[in-house]
């Protein structure tokens, strides 16, 4: 099956709902950038990709078919496995009268996986076209199975654990009776009771079929409670009675090589699942125990072994601020900051700019703490205080190493701002992050650390700022009454987000904030809450000339980010609102995540 292109945009034209002149900008920006014809016209907000996608389907002569709502026969959604199915975008969901298995796509032209499916199966592929909200919910399918299978397995072991009638030390292990005499011996039996390793097994799959970042295990006095975050959130996921709790914190101290019989002093260790279901590549998990009144408590960080495949517009940045970044990194000196509370997606911002700068031409290093992230091509360093290899030393080690880009993990003390800018100074591009509320914080608490002025603004070019909110998976729009917009003026400057979008071509140059329509999220069987995933809002400082004025007499974060917004800075809050208008998040959201 060859797609006519030209036959193509002349059916999009002969329909009315894109222009002539708008599919020639496309043709012409798709040969620009090297991308393809669709991408652009969908980019461009002419049309929806599911509008797109009917179209391609009638000029390929392939019947479009939606998911949405369809319950799958699990028996026919597993003749294609997960991993396969998440890969290729494609899902097994009828067998026609004849024994042909008919299978949605959102590319039927990717004849490998049809072939694939086709001999794995023994039948006749018939593909069919579907649009991305389908091909979600049928994916999710996977999860829902999964996520009852693995709740049976729990729930099934918790109970072997409870009703374990042997004697002696098995006895003791298998209900969790180890006393804090016990052997690291007897330890290493419990961490690998069979029940036990099954729990921890599932709790780990589950976590990450979830899309949870962090796991909790909280021991009280008679349950376990097991609480993952998932975008951002905390949730309660299961309970599991409290002898279970010394066998579940054993196996983790063993998977990552801790101490097993101690348990008077906080730990931390790491440990890695190869190939995770879901994930595609490798999890790793930054683990960190903590002794309470009933026991250990153990949170787990969830880490993809690597941030390949995010850019820097799918983390959320646009506009103005998206090309003062680029910039930035074009530059073979200065500093990028990037700054926010713990949690705020700093790290994974600068990783993106690290992948996108990572060529061979360069020797890229990164001292941090810890490694969140394991990159190809890229030297990184773990500090590690307690043996002297503090980010001040590593860095003054870092700058023997030849290197053109440097990343410091955090910009802790007045040792690390200077060596950091003594970097930037003597030819090298440096990345690192500062815990503060908005950009323009940054630089007074850097003068603060002890930074001289006139060394700061020699350096310093590009400020981000950042926070996550959620995604809605899916949005009910509707429109804010002249009450409701008056209230929300009063937080942000609706004149200016106004002008966002009209520049950024998001509505139309005559719309006014009547006209503006944003979104609700709504409930579904799947998404109880309407969110899914989450992405970044930002305000990016760049450091003009006129800034550095200010820097030099001492003006306060407030006095700069006034003359930032007037060179034409977009706040957090703005650009919050900017993304609650496209229908990325909703303005209940971004004001949660501002408030805090």
């Amino acid at each position: 099956m060859q797609l006519d292109v030209e036959h193509l945009k002349d059916f999009i034209v002969d329909s009315g709902l894109v222009s002539r002149e708008d599919i020639s900008f496309a043709s012409d920006e798709a040969d620009r950038k090297n991308t393809t014809f669709g991408e652009e016209l969908i980019n461009s907000g002419k049309i929806s990709e599911n509008d797109y996608r009917r179209m391609v389907a009638y000029v390929l002569g392939i019947p479009f078919t939606s998911l949405q709502n369809q319950k799958i026969d699990l028996s026919i959604l597993s003749i294609i496995p997960e991993p396969i199915a998440r890969k290729h975008n494609i899902i097994a969901y009828n067998k026609s009268p004849t024994g042909d298995l008919e299978v949605a796509m959102l590319d039927p032209q990717d004849l490998e996986a049809i072939q694939f499916v086709e001999k794995k199966a023994g039948l006749r592929i018939l593909a069919r076209l579907t649009d991305v909200d389908s091909m979600r919910d049928a994916l999710a399918q996977y999860q829902k199975s999964l996520k009852s299978e693995f709740g049976d397995i729990i729930a099934s072991e918790s109970k072997k654990i409870g009703k374990s009638d042997v004697r002696g030390l098995a006895s003791d292990i298998a209900l969790g009776v180890v006393s804090a005499e016990s052997s690291e011996e007897d330890l290493k039996k419990l961490a690998e009771d069979i029940p036990i390793v099954r729990i921890v097994d599932s709790l780990l799959e589950h976590a990450i079929l979830q899309g949870a970042s962090d796991i909790h295990i909280e021991p009280f006095e008679k349950q376990l409670i097991i609480r993952y975050r998932i975008d951002g959130i905390l949730h309660d996921a299961m309970l599991i009675p409290a002898n279970a709790a010394p066998g579940i914190v054993a196996r983790i101290k063993v998977l990552s090589r801790l101490r097993l019989d101690e348990k008077r002093l906080p730990q931390d260790g790491r440990f890695k699942i190869e190939r995770a279901m879901n994930a595609g590549a490798g999890v790793s998990f930054r683990v960190s125990l903590l002794p309470t009144y009933y026991g250990e408590k153990v949170v787990m960080r969830l880490l993809p072994d690597s941030t390949n495949g995010y850019t820097l517009e799918s983390l959320g940045f646009h506009g103005i601020g998206l090309e003062w970044l680029h910039e930035g990194m074009r530059k073979t000196t200065g500093i990028i900051l990037a700054t926010g509370p713990t949690g705020s997606g700093k790290t994974t911002t600068l990783y993106t700019m690290i992948d996108i700068l990572n060529t061979p031409d360069v020797n890229i290093s990164t001292i941090e703490d810890p490694i969140e992230y394991q990159m190809g091509r890229v030297n990184q360093t773990q500090v590690k205080p307690e043996i002297g290899l503090t980010f001040g030393q590593g860095l003054r080690a870092l700058m023997r190493q030849d290197p053109n880009i440097i990343m410091v993990g955090e910009i802790r003390d007045k040792e690390t701002a200077g060596l950091a800018i003594n970097a930037a100074l003597t030819g090298h591009l440096v990345l690192s992050t500062l815990h503060t509320n908005s950009s323009a914080g940054a630089i007074p608490r850097l003068v603060d650390m002890g930074v001289e002025s006139f060394l700061l603004v020699s350096t310093l070019d590009v400020v981000i700022a950042q926070r996550l909110v959620r995604r809605l998976h899916k949005g009910e729009k509707y429109f804010l009454s002249p009450v409701e917009l008056g209230k929300l003026a009063k937080t942000v400057d609706l004149d200016r987000v106004l002008a966002m979008l009209k520049e950024e071509k998001i509505v139309d140059p005559n719309t006014t904030w009547d006209k503006v329509p944003f979104f609700k999220p709504k409930s579904s069987p799947e998404v109880p809450d309407g969110y899914k995933g989450r992405i970044g809002i930002h305000e990016v400082l760049k450091v003009t000339s006129a800034i550095k004025d200010f820097v030099i007499k001492g003006a306060t974060s407030e006095q700069i980010e006034v003359e930032a917004k007037r060179a034409g800075m977009h706040m957090m809050v703005e650009d919050g609102i900017f993304k609650a208008v496209q229908g990325v998040t909703s303005i209940e959201e971004v004001l949660r995540v501002i408030s805090e």
